[in-house]
């Protein structure tokens, strides 16, 4: 008996062993701005995939494999980008992670594809939380991409299908940043309401340099002589928060319909003056679905003294420890195929990852900011005491749009 015990014993020694050796660390490079003028909202999606990886690695998400979340500054910069991207490869990282700046993305894809193509057996994975530009699951789509955010086209149907249903809007006014994502926010706004609303004027349309205006105040004078009732905008970080800024200064008493104004700084800027007149397309909403997600943002809030927005890193992470599991790796390309055509329980609902394009397909909100009340908007944020209330939401299947996506797939 004592040698069958001292047997089981060694067995399950060897066992624990076995299992600590094999399991792995995923490290994922963060490559997004940590300084400039976009430096707090860098700060706050690093801050994000950190926590969420520790709800992972405690939960055990992906069994004994673990996350780990290090953060690359590249200044806002698609060249700085390169530089980090090759300091992460060269420092063992199989997994990238960036979103704020679909031009960055749209660099580091081409980047990875070739990098890939050169090195078999040691690709990278492209984790994209929040670049929208639609090219990026359209004509540039790969293999080695998958976006976890809605593209500018979905945010644009789900914006302008609420916007068909507002009689008051006569005239529009379109102002973004003047790189690949606020172009096609320009294109989407324009074609989308010829299609649904074609009485609704289209009175301007402008494209600022990005991250070099510190005074909107002469686009805002533009904005406000044009009559325009509505103003529709994807700007985002600082270039959101002067705009709104410059508004409330003009006493601007037109309704702005944004991507990005949910996101640090933003809120603070926007303050009680920006009550029932400022709207968000966003794919959460703490304050809908009887909270889903207070938990993660009460835990996040605590920590950070920051306000938990960047939902998509929980998904992210969701799929990622699914497709672990599911392929029993954490190669990359065994993990981009478990991923394909998988759906999990997000925050917002079911997610689904299109299989043809690599575009997470989930649910929409269009929400107004409001003050709190301590019923249906609890949660407000930068401590302002307003938060969001939601107008709409736009099931997943409302959203979608066709893809373009031809994709090229390694052999598996």
């Amino acid at each position: 008996m004592k040698t069958i015990a001292r047997a089981l014993q060694l067995g399950m020694i060897l066992s624990f062993f076995m299992s600590a050796a094999t399991a792995a660390n995923i490290r994922i490079a963060f490559i997004d701005p940590l300084s400039g003028p976009f430096a707090a909202v860098g700060q706050n999606a690093l801050n994000s995939w950190k926590y969420v990886a520790e709800l992972a690695n405690n939960g055990k998400w992906a069994g004994n494999d673990t996350f780990e979340v290090v953060g690359f500054d590249n200044k806002g910069s698609p060249q700085e980008s390169l530089i980090q991207l090759k300091t992460a490869i060269d420092q063992g990282f199989r997994y990238i992670t960036q979103g704020n700046g679909s031009g960055v993305a749209l660099a580091l894809l081409d980047t990875i594809n070739k990098h890939n193509e050169r090195n078999p057996g040691r690709e990278v994975l492209f984790l994209n939380y929040a670049a929208n530009d639609p090219d990026l699951t359209n004509s540039k789509c790969s293999f080695w991409h998958f976006r976890f955010d809605a593209n500018s086209d979905m945010k644009m149907e789900a914006i302008t299908t609420y916007m068909a249903t507002q009689p008051d809007i006569k005239k529009v006014y379109i102002i973004g940043q003047n790189f690949a994502f606020g172009h096609q926010v320009s294109r989407a706004a324009k074609e989308y309401l010829r299609r649904k609303r074609p009485d609704i004027a289209i009175v301007g349309d402008d494209l600022h340099p990005i991250g070099q205006v510190k005074d909107f105040s002469p686009y805002i004078a533009k904005i406000k002589a044009s009559g325009a009732d509505t103003v529709i905008t994807g700007n985002w970080g600082s270039d959101l928060s002067l705009l709104i800024r410059a508004a409330n200064d003009a006493d601007l008493k037109a309704d702005f319909y944004t991507y990005y104004a949910n996101t640090s700084g933003v809120p603070t800027a926007m303050g009680a003056s920006g009550a029932g007149r400022i709207k968000n397309v966003w794919y959460w909403n703490l304050n809908s679905d009887g909270f889903a997600g207070k938990d993660i943002a009460e835990g996040f809030k605590k920590r950070y003294k920051d306000d938990y927005i960047g939902m998509s890193t929980f998904t992210a992470i969701t799929f990622l420890s699914r497709a672990i599991l599911e392929s029993k790796s954490s190669d990359p390309a065994k993990v981009a195929f478990a991923m394909e055509g998988m759906k999990v329980q997000s925050l917002n609902g079911m997610v689904e990852m299109r299989k043809s394009d690599h575009q997470a397909q989930q649910p929409l909100y269009i929400s107004t900011w409001t003050k709190t009340n301590g019923k249906d908007i609890r949660y407000d944020q930068e401590n302002t005491g307003f938060g969001w209330k939601t107008n709409a939401k736009s099931d997943a299947y409302v959203a979608s749009q066709p893809t373009s996506c031809a994709m090229k797939r390694p052999i598996h």
